[in-house]
């Protein structure tokens, strides 16, 4: 190689180097793309828009919100997963994270594809029913089920979703198999339930509770340990003698692997800050969500949590596939 040759290569090597900690240094300087990889107006999408808009205060720049749905959210992760690890693609998902590994046999993209930036958002779901079904609380719409299974349809927001693993859980906790139709998304689901097109299904509060206080529909349980402020009268699991039925649907924000540290660092300062907004927490709690602690907006946090769900996940997926159609 020519003596001028070697020069230019090893000028544009160093050019290289020094441009990303610069790139770094000024991030953010246009928009930001938030990936929702599910529909607008379900749960993820409620979550993700009042971040994006506290998000854009701190970082003066707007954080726009991408419905990329399809696939249990597989198609809009992956589309993250693929995007430029320079902090402008970002994606808000929820348990799915730790779920799809096992509910998929092939992915596009590997759990390791994408760096954690911090934990946003828990809720427990709830297990409602069409308003005119024959049953008012869990133990009767347990024997409606038992009664005549075949007859019973269950609606899930599609494949993957929360509501998907909420109604396979309860499925196998009953031991009973019912007709499962699935949807894309909840905003339809919710439309066909309160049209009594099927006879229940489980779905997250932060969808559910507007149209349970609405008389829409009607609460059977929530799926946790205890019941939720917004719903006091309505039991949880637990006490319907279902502690199987145990799911809190977290939610949080991932970079594409490769994503600079001091990019990561100034999305998870942005996020810890809308944990402590006061707008934030008011839309949250009107979803019925709890909104993460500002120091579990972290990479820390949300990698731990990953790793656990995904080793709680697996064996409970496997072991309920015989109830999924």
């Amino acid at each position: 190689m020519k003596p001028r040759t070697i020069a230019i290569v090893a000028g544009a090597a160093v050019s290289a180097v020094l441009s990303t900690p610069l790139l770094a240094a000024d991030f953010p300087v246009r928009p930001i793309t938030m990936v929702v990889p599910y529909p607008a107006g379900g749960p993820s999408d409620n979550i993700a828009r009042a971040l994006a808009t506290s998000m854009g205060k701190t970082l003066k720049q707007p954080v726009v919100i991408d419905n990329t749905s399809g696939a249990g959210g597989t198609v809009g992760t992956a589309k993250v997963a693929r995007s430029p690890n320079d902090g402008y693609w970002i994606l808000l998902q929820n348990i799915g994270a730790a779920t799809t590994p096992s509910l998929y046999r092939s992915l596009s993209y590997k759990p390791d594809d994408l760096t954690p930036i911090g934990l946003v958002a828990t809720a427990p779901s709830v297990i409602i029913a069409r308003k005119d079904l024959p049953a008012s609380n869990l133990t009767e719409l347990m024997a409606y089920i038992k009664k005549d299974p075949a007859k019973v349809n269950m609606g899930h927001s599609g494949i993957g979703s929360a509501s998907h693993l909420c109604g396979l859980l309860f499925q196998s906790a009953i031991k009973q198999r019912v007709t499962s139709i699935a949807y894309k998304g909840a905003a339809p689901a919710m439309n066909d339930i309160m049209g009594g097109q099927f006879d229940f299904m489980c779905e997250q509060t932060s969808v559910a509770l507007p149209f349970i206080q609405s008389g829409s529909v009607k609460a059977m349980a929530v799926t946790s340990k205890k019941r939720l402020s917004q719903l006091p009268n309505v039991p949880s699991t637990v006490e319907g003698g279902l502690p199987a039925v145990d799911i809190g649907v977290w939610h949080g924000v991932y970079a594409p692997k490769g994503t600079p540290k001091e990019v990561i660092d100034k999305l998870s300062g942005a996020i810890a800050v809308a944990l402590r907004d006061a707008e934030v927490h008011k839309r949250y709690a009107d979803l019925g969500v709890e909104t993460a602690p500002p120091e579990d907006g972290q990479p820390a946090p949300l990698a731990k949590l990953q790793e656990a769900e995904l080793a709680r996940w697996t064996p409970i997926i496997k072991a309920a596939a015989e109830y999924a159609d």
